[in-house]
């Protein structure tokens, strides 16, 4: 399975690139990416700036068709994976659960989506996707209907649900993300990437 990790958003209410921001002594996207590198065969990081990121030694890719969202990462980065399945999380989320990211990924096998179901709903960017969404994805960028789940009628769903999550993160932070300065006030204090 391939890890990609999402860092093409423009962090306008932030004013600032999420992806340096530190919690706990600690860059996120250092934080997921070595998460990844132990989890993962392969890692790709989608962003629109890649210069920002090559000291972490990792595939960098940019966005194959521009300005199209969280959908059209997922999208860049099927198309560029050497797997049949990613994994894939956006670079503001700093409460990754890596026995979590396990389970799920165990749970791949016969589906095309595998994705949480928590409390506040689905969570498309801490979710597995296999190449057949591709074509779907694509139908629905060529539309511009950049919800994610849009397609998820299309193709084998597992979801998993919150008496599976609960186990894993009983605190409820695992899909906490940052997206403005009171976001940092809630994360910081809390323990960054669960090691298991």
């Amino acid at each position: 399975m391939t890890g990609v990790i999402l860092a093409g958003g423009k962090s306008k209410r932030m004013g600032m690139n999420k992806a340096f921001l530190e919690i706990n002594g600690q860059r996120m996207i250092d934080q997921i990416v070595g998460i990844f590198k132990d989890t993962f065969e392969e890692v790709t990081l989608v962003t629109n700036s890649p210069s920002q990121y090559l000291y972490l030694d990792l595939r960098i890719v940019t966005d194959l068709i521009p300005d199209k969202g969280a959908l059209g990462g997922v999208y860049t980065g099927l198309f560029y994976a050497s797997s049949q399945h990613i994994f894939v999380t956006a670079c503001d989320m700093p409460f990754l659960n890596k026995g979590f990211i396990h389970y799920m990924v165990s749970n791949a096998d016969n589906f095309d989506v595998v994705i949480p179901h928590s409390s506040d709903g689905l969570q498309p960017l801490h979710a597995i996707y296999s190449k057949r969404c591709i074509k779907h994805i694509d139908a629905l960028l060529q539309l511009n209907d950049l919800k994610i789940t849009s397609f998820y009628p299309k193709v084998r769903v597992r979801e998993v649900g919150p008496r599976e999550i609960v186990s894993f993160d009983p605190k409820q932070s695992l899909f906490f993300n940052i997206n403005a300065p009171e976001d940092m006030e809630k994360a910081r204090g809390k323990k960054m990437i669960s090691p298991e």
